[in-house]
This record gives structure tokens, C-alpha cells and sequence, in this order.
């Protein structure tokens, strides 16, 4: 789903992955902190996209909304999995989105 009516200015965080071959556990575990996100104060919205990279941009309100999500103790732990099970390599990057515009057939 393409989440198009946010208000600007807001942030992204583009969450980049290329994914080991050991995947056992990763999509439950993927599931669970996005509905842990959807839960955090200042969270937007999510949009996600996996072939042989995946992409992850969640949307947040400010970035203390985003460092508090990054502190949260069962996002660490996921974190940790990932890079001890599943992340062959991930990038991150966060974004302040200024303006922005769509288009809809």
C-alpha cells in the first residue's frame, strides 16, 4: 500500500536489506515490530518492498519520534537478530521529506 496524505515536513527512514539464506524466524519476527511501530508515538505509516533487496521506509513525525523508536528494547532485540541471523547487509537512512506529490490513474 502507498501511503499518499501526509503532511509535510515529516521523516523517512529507508531501511535497505540484502537477507542471508537462514530466513527462519525473519518474517515473523518483521511482522511483530511493525505492529510494535504502529503502537510508537509519532509513527505515520510504513511502506515495504521485498525481491532481492528489500526496502522498508517508514514515516515518522520528528526524529525524536525516531530515536525513541530506536531505543526501544524489543526493536533491539529484533535489530540483534537480524544481524546475528538474517542481514547479509542492511543500510539505513533517515530523510526530511519537504515537499512532496503523486499521481493516481
Amino acid at each position: 500500500m502507498i501511503i499518499d496524505d501526509l503532511k509535510v515536513p515529516y521523516y523517512a527512514v529507508i531501511f535497505s536489506t540484502i537477507l542471508t539464506d537462514n530466513i527462519s524466524g525473519y518474517l515473523e519476527t518483521a511482522n511483530k515490530i511493525e505492529v510494535l511501530a504502529k503502537e510508537q508515538p509519532g509513527y505515520l505509516g510504513i511502506e515495504s518492498a521485498r525481491s532481492e533487496v528489500g526496502i522498508t521506509v517508514s514515516y515518522w513525525q520528528n526524529l525524536d519520534a525516531i530515536v525513541a523508536w530506536k531505543n526501544n528494547l524489543e526493536h533491539i532485540e529484533a535489530r540483534n537478530l537480524g544481524r546475528e541471523k538474517w542481514y547479509k547487509k542492511y543500510q539505513l537512512r533517515i530523510c526530511k521529506v519537504e515537499r512532496e506529490y503523486g499521481f493516481e490513474k
